[in-house]
C-alpha cells in the first residue's frame, strides 16, 4: 500500500541574474501535463529522502542544495489510484520543495516524461495545469524572492 504522502520539486536555477524553473511534461499516457518533479513517499523515507530521488529518477539531477519550503496542499485520491492506498483514503498530502542547480544544466528525462523546459516565472505558471502547482510555485517564487 501506498502512503498517502507526495512531494513536489521546482528544480531551479539563475540565468542573468534570474531564476527561472524546470518544468516537465508528463508522456501522453500519464495525462500530457506540464508540471514540477512529483513522486511518491516511499515507506520508511523521509521527505527529503523522497524529493531527491525523485528529481534524480526523473531529471537526473543531484542538487547542490534542496529545501523543503514549508508548505504543503491535499488533493483527492482519484478513482484509478483509489486501489493503490489503505481504505477509506480519500487525500493525499504533497510537500513542496525547491532544488537548486547549476546555470548550464539539461535535465536527462525518465520515460514518464516526453520534455522539459526551462521557465521564467510567469511563464511557468501559464504552462501549470494544476491550481495547487501553481500555487506551490508562487510559494517557491515567494520563498526564493525572500527567503
Amino acid at each position: 500500500m501506498r502512503q498517502p504522502l507526495t512531494i513536489l520539486v521546482y528544480p531551479v536555477r539563475q540565468v542573468e541574474g534570474q531564476w527561472e524553473y524546470l518544468l516537465l511534461k508528463r508522456s501522453p499516457r500519464r495525462d500530457g501535463f506540464w508540471q514540477g518533479v512529483s513522486g511518491a513517499v516511499e515507506t520508511r523515507e523521509s521527505l527529503a529522502e523522497a524529493a531527491s530521488r525523485e528529481l534524480q529518477e526523473e531529471t537526473g539531477f543531484l542538487p547542490s542544495r534542496l529545501e523543503e519550503i514549508h508548505y504543503s496542499y491535499s488533493f483527492p485520491v482519484s478513482d484509478q489510484w483509489r486501489e493503490a492506498f489503505s481504505a477509506g483514503t480519500e487525500e493525499i498530502v504533497e510537500h513542496v520543495f525547491v532544488a537548486f542547480l547549476g546555470s548550464k544544466v539539461q535535465p536527462v528525462l525518465s520515460a514518464e516524461h516526453e520534455a522539459g523546459r526551462w521557465c521564467r516565472f510567469d511563464e511557468a505558471l501559464q504552462l501549470l495545469l494544476w491550481e495547487d502547482n501553481k500555487e506551490a510555485l508562487k510559494q517557491v517564487d515567494a520563498y526564493l524572492r525572500h527567503g
